[in-house]
């Protein structure tokens, strides 16, 4: 009995542990069952695994790594491929039925064009879709499509170059609906493939305005998808092609009309028109990007506007040289108007600097082309010269250092265009010119005003300096220009002039405007006016090296030393007498607030 006992304590010991093993052995059991079945499962769908793979984090990667799936990855990747081939195969195998004739020809071409789009579709819908299938099936779309639209319009006169363009923008719609689905890789394929092919097409078939029709509704459906999504995507390389196309018809049709027997003649406003459409639609979106949504252009986005606004420019006055100024001027100025808006309303407040600095540019270009092309000499001359005062003018009260800088840039336009530094120096130093007309008058009035207009105050940054030393240079030389002009005048009624005459009075003119310039630099604390006088010094010093000891007599060279000498010694007096005037004025400032305390 007591055997007994102690054998089923035992059992009962035996069965206990059984039980507490049970969990365990049950929790390893599903462990294994759960394995195995997402072994079964990945051996059943290899090429889906390995393209949601490509797709998953780095960490999934890793996983996959450590499971050692290496071989079915391959497996599938090779699966993929050989489903791409077999779609090219049955695109050899429509091209065999065509030239076979069994079936009327253009049949076979209309059920060549189905099959290649069926494959573009097929990236999107395919059942749990990757990006690695979508690459796959847009390529092979791809790859049957453009070769057959190829044979189709060269080389069996199928299709015309209007039905061609017809296609390819049909698939570019159909490429860009799938991309509502976020497919981006497959607008990206069949978006690129069309405009390379539509630039092909346009070469080979001597036929380039449907193609270039094609080119614009891929960029504008290219820049709306980029402009929906926030990034570049698919439009640098259609605008570049775009560009590209562009300019071969404007190279194309601007040489000689032997030159292009085999195109078709086309007039000058469907030649600009092209250009102009490209431009509109780069210019529309980067403006809803920049101005109303707020958010920085890229550097592509920048270049790709001024190339587009250059070939533009290009074909109108290519094409229509005798309106196309007038009408070039008349889109500048507008163009000007709205971007000064747009800068001064909406930008400034925001801190994109990279668009800031870009629209700021354009204003000025445009301001500048637009004057240029819409005005005759004199009128722009005085144009941008009071250009230039208004924007000192308000650019002051405002704060705008960039307004300013634009104010100086037109008055170095309207120096220019007036010529005014070419009439200084032969009036100054080289052969006399001519009188002086009305648009330099008024250039060198503008520059003295804006120079006057302009507040400098101490410790400036040399940009700043820049701004205020330019006007003050240009209407020092342009006025003693005008002043050496005078006197000559004026002595030239008794006297018949001398070379060695007109060297003393030039002297004597430069000589009287740097001690002028240096005299009121020191009354009015205008730092510029001293560095003016400086300048003028340094000119009319090689001027009497160069001029009055080579062509003067002695008793006007002895006069010319003389003079320069007398300059070498008032001009840094008054600068001294310049440097002791804030110290005073200082002094006056600290007893006035003594008393105060």
């Amino acid at each position: 009995m007591c055997h007994r006992s102690r054998e089923t304590s035992a059992n009962e010991a035996n069965r206990v542990e059984i039980m507490n093993d049970l969990p365990g052995a049950l929790e390893l059991l599903t462990s294994r069952v759960d394995d195995l079945e997402r072994r079964v499962h990945a051996l059943e769908h290899q090429s889906e695994t390995v393209e949601s793979a490509s797709d998953s984090s780095p960490a999934s990667s890793f996983t996959l790594s450590t499971d050692n799936n290496s071989p079915e990855q391959a497996s599938g990747v090779f699966a993929l491929l050989g489903r791409g081939m077999l779609g090219l195969a049955g695109a050899y195998v429509l091209r065999a039925v065509a030239e076979s004739g069994a079936l009327p020809r253009i049949a076979t071409a209309w059920v060549a064009v189905a099959y290649g789009m069926a494959w573009l579709v097929l990236a999107a819908w395919s059942k749990r879709p990757s990006r690695l299938t979508q690459v796959t099936y847009a390529v092979t779309s791809a790859l049957i499509l453009a070769p057959m639209l190829w044979e189709l319009t060269l080389h069996f006169k199928t299709f015309s170059p209007l039905i061609a363009a017809a296609i390819l923008a049909v698939y570019m719609l159909l490429a860009t609906l799938i991309s509502w689905r976020r497919s981006v890789p497959v607008a990206w394929v069949a978006h690129s493939a069309a405009a390379l092919t539509a630039l092909s097409l346009g070469i080979g078939a001597h036929s380039m305005l449907p193609f270039i029709a094609v080119l614009l509704v891929c960029a504008a459906l290219s820049e709306y998808a980029a402009l929906k999504r926030g990034e570049a995507g698919i439009s640098p390389l259609v605008l570049f092609v775009s560009d590209l196309a562009i300019w071969g018809l404007i190279f194309i049709y601007s040489g000689p009309p032997s030159a292009r027997a085999d195109y078709p003649d086309l007039g000058a406003v469907v030649l600009i028109i092209p250009a102009w459409l490209l431009w509109m639609i780069n210019a529309i979106c980067l403006t809803v990007k920049t101005v109303l949504l707020q958010k920085r252009m890229t550097v592509f986005e920048a270049l790709q506007v001024m190339i587009a606004f250059g070939l533009a420019v290009s074909g109108t006055l290519i094409f229509a040289p005798n309106s196309g100024r007038t009408w070039l001027g008349t889109v500048c100025v507008l163009l000007a108007a709205a971007s000064y808006v747009a800068l001064f309303r909406r930008m400034l407040p925001s801190a994109e600097q990279r668009n800031i600095l870009v629209f700021s540019a354009w204003c000025a270009i445009l301001t500048l082309a637009g004057v240029t092309w819409l005005l005759p000499t004199v009128p722009a001359a005085i144009c941008l010269g009071a250009g230039a005062l208004v924007a000192i003018v308000f650019g002051g009260p405002l704060r705008s250092v960039l307004l300013e800088l634009h104010g100086l840039v037109f008055l170095i336009a309207a120096a220019f265009i007036s010529r005014s530094p070419q009439y200084a120096f032969g009036e100054l130093a080289g052969s006399l010119p001519v009188k002086p007309g009305l648009s330099l008058i008024a250039a060198a009035v503008c520059a003295a005003a804006f120079y006057a207009a302009s507040k400098e105050r101490p410790g400036e940054e040399w940009q700043r300096q820049i701004l205020h030393f330019i006007p003050a240079l240009l209407a020092a030389f342009a006025l003693s220009a005008l002043l050496v002009q005078a006197l000559l005048g004026l002595v030239g009624t008794g006297v018949h002039l001398e070379p060695h005459h007109v060297a003393f009075i030039r002297t004597l003119t430069l000589c009287v405007v740097s001690v002028a310039f240096a005299f009121g630099g020191s009354r009015l604390g205008r730092l510029e006016m001293t560095r003016i006088a400086y300048s003028v010094l340094a000119f009319v010093a090689a001027k009497l090296l160069f001029e009055d000891l080579t062509h003067g007599r002695m008793e006007f060279t002895a006069g010319s030393i003389f003079l320069v000498a007398l300059t070498l010694i008032a001009v840094p007096r008054l600068m001294r007498s310049k440097a002791k005037a804030p110290m005073l004025a200082h002094e006056r400032e600290e007893s006035i607030l003594q008393k105060h305390v």
